[in-house]
């Protein structure tokens, strides 16, 4: 009996326990370059394979060969594929983009979370703690690529982890290791930045100058991305915001304005009951 009491009490003290995280690590992150990637949704495949994700996107959506049309709790990366046709060459390309989190540099999802379920693991990625969310979706309303979803039967967000269970062993993200034409490039963000730059430059001297990176820097409000993209369009045509938006940055304004709101009706209440008590 004694025994099961200091057993109790052991399990309680540990409980408020914290343990050391574990050293941080250079932040890494992905680098894909639409230009090279063929939609064959080998990055896909190999995401559900590993992180043993259901099968989805049976349904003919009559988007191209897109069948998953985005991301979701179940599908973490998606390959959108941009049918554009010039009716003055009658000519007609295809863009296609692999998809994925973007492990912003400073996430809203993180911001909004009020369990700490979703933090920034060693290695800077933003990784959801499944045991600690409790499904109240403020995630998915404050990212604005749309990347995170809830589940309905267990009820919490998922998300790319971005392999961390890979990375913890050195290996690379199962998606960048399946993608037959390095489309999708991972590693150190500093160094990818780099090496996206470089392939910028690379194709402006080919004479394809509307390429040009998506989330390699911070644009207005919003943090570089942890995983941007090389891209030859607008950021809408791949479904992307063209200037996504930090819920965070707009607090202190929101939060005057507020402010502003509850005198003006405490003024307007004080005028309306003073000359009532008159009359």
């Amino acid at each position: 009996m004694n025994q099961g009491l200091v057993q109790i009490a052991t399990d309680l003290r540990n409980t408020w326990i914290r343990p050391e995280p574990p050293p941080a690590q250079e932040e890494t992150g992905f680098f894909t370059d639409t230009t090279l990637c063929i939609g064959c949704k080998a990055c896909e495949v190999a995401c559900k394979q590993w992180n043993q994700l259901p099968a989805d996107g049976f349904t003919w959506t009559g988007h191209s060969y897109d069948n998953t049309v985005t991301l979701s709790d179940t599908t973490w990366r998606h390959v959108a594929f941009v049918e554009q046709f010039d009716s003055a060459t009658d000519s007609m390309r295809w863009l296609m983009m692999s998809d994925v989190c973007k492990h912003c540099h400073h996430a809203p999802c993180v911001e909004v979370c009020p369990t700490g379920a979703l933090i920034y693991n060693e290695f800077g990625n933003v990784y959801v703690q499944q045991d600690v969310c409790n499904g109240c979706a403020n995630c998915v309303v404050g990212c604005p690529f749309g990347v995170i979803a809830r589940n309905k039967e267990d009820g919490g967000a998922h998300k790319c982890t971005l392999c961390y269970d890979r990375q913890k062993d050195g290996l690379t993200p199962a998606c960048a290791k399946s993608c037959p034409t390095e489309s999708i490039k991972f590693g150190k963000v500093s160094e990818l930045r780099e090496h996206a730059k470089k392939r910028v430059e690379e194709l402006h001297a080919r004479g394809e100058t509307d390429a040009y990176l998506y989330g390699a820097e911070p644009a207005g409000e919003y943090s570089p991305l942890n995983s941007f993209f090389l891209l030859k369009d607008r950021a809408s045509v791949y479904n992307l915001p063209e200037n996504p938006r930090r819920p965070a940055a707009h607090l202190k304004r929101n939060y005057l304005f507020s402010f502003a709101a509850s005198l003006a009706l405490t003024a307007v209440s004080a005028l309306l009951l003073g000359g009532g008590e008159r009359g």
